[in-house]
């Protein structure tokens, strides 16, 4: 296990033995007081201080901090946090969990946050190494089992990347016999259309050691929809996708962070999770009559129907859908004071946006309508709010 943990020390996240030392750079960082202020705004920095280099493990890291933090992310700025299907996961098998991605922080922290209340150790979490970019956020991000994704490069740098980071998924599911979480795909979803890439379950293959069936069947992929109500960064992702329309499109530095802030902060709404089955080696067998590429295709389309079929579409999904279409096929999902929210919030949103016209609102609505379009591609009829 040790020869291992050196193998992966350059992306997993800390041991036990590593947690007391990050605590003590995390408190002597200068940006240390404005992150203590937003936790815990009413106790003395000293106190906070003190607390954070007492820790001697990620348990009481995860415990006394990140519980907290989470607490705080949803009193602030979510008015309804459900979630169902968590009988589908057994307490005593560690999953590979796969997930449409919405929010950069949010979708893995938020679950976490339930598998400690259903009785589940936590996960570790999938971070882009773009993400992990000052001290303090590798710190914060290791010490809260996140591991480092490795983006870009050469294409033999790809590769190698790639194969690292299967091989340490299948480390942890069935030597560390610890659950990890990773998006369906590289990067969020930006228009609302989610869709698991191939190339992904390509890499989750490339460690195996026997067929693609056994190799697959032996990670335990349980797939999770994550459902906001107001989608984060919604105006960021509509302008990053018109300007893709006619360049490419290149991040000002610090615009990761600045979503990962925005995210956390901005007025979500409702949010809901939905576990559904766990996909199993006798539902993917029958997929061994295909060819290499064919089974690698089925694999990813069962993922998505799980997750489209899983979303919880709210008032802002149908009424974003109406918009966008011009008529009022889904009035019953809302009112029209909520229908005159949603405009309102969507127009001043566009207002301020530095880019302008028709071409931004269809967009922007899209994030909105196109779960309700994907959850109707899985299902006989659209499912009610």
């Amino acid at each position: 296990m040790n020869d291992l943990n050196n193998y992966f020390n350059d992306i997993r996240p800390y041991n036990d033995s590593e947690i007391n030392e990050a605590m003590h750079r995390i408190v002597s960082n200068p940006l240390f007081p404005k992150v203590a202020l937003y936790i815990y705004p009413d106790t003395p920095l000293e106190e906070i201080k003190k607390k954070f280099c007492s820790f001697r493990s990620v348990h009481d890291f995860q415990l006394n901090v990140m519980y907290d933090v989470i607490l705080r992310i949803l009193k602030n700025s979510v008015t309804e946090f459900t979630y169902s299907g968590e009988e589908n996961l057994n307490p005593d098998t560690k999953y590979l969990f796969v997930s449409n991605h919405r929010d950069i922080a949010l979708d893995a922290t938020l679950l976490q946050f339930i598998l400690n209340k259903e009785g589940h150790d936590t996960s570790e979490i999938s971070f882009g190494n773009n993400l992990m970019q000052s001290e303090m956020v590798i710190d914060f991000g290791r010490s809260n089992k996140m591991f480092k994704l490795i983006r870009g490069g050469s294409l033999r740098e790809i590769l190698y990347n790639s194969m690292m980071l299967s091989q340490y998924l299948r480390h942890c599911i069935t030597e560390k016999h610890q659950s990890a979480w990773i998006a369906q795909r590289n990067g969020r979803t930006k228009d609302g259309y989610d869709v698991t890439e191939q190339g992904l379950v390509k890499m989750f293959n490339m460690s195996g050691k026997g067929d693609i069936i056994s190799n697959i069947a032996e990670l335990n992929i349980a797939p999770i929809s994550v459902s906001y109500q107001f989608e984060t960064c919604d105006i960021q992702k509509a302008r990053e996708l018109f300007i893709s329309l006619s360049q490419k499109y290149v991040k000002r530095n610090g615009e990761d962070l600045e979503s990962i802030l925005t995210g956390i902060i901005e007025p979500k709404g409702g949010v809901h999770y939905t576990f559904s089955k766990p996909v199993t080696r006798e539902e993917i067998t029958p997929f061994t009559e295909f060819d290499k590429n064919a089974i690698f295709s089925s694999i990813g389309l069962l993922i998505d129907k799980r997750i489209c079929s899983g979303y919880k579409l709210w008032n802002t999904n149908y009424i974003a859908h109406d918009l966008l279409n011009g008529e009022s096929k889904f009035q019953q999902h809302y009112s029209q004071l909520e229908k005159d929210f949603f405009i309102g919030r969507m127009e001043q949103k566009l207002s301020l946006c530095d880019v302008k016209g028709d071409k931004v609102r269809e967009l922007f609505l899209k994030i909105y309508a196109n779960p309700v379009d994907r959850a109707a591609e899985f299902k006989d009829s659209y499912p009610s709010r």
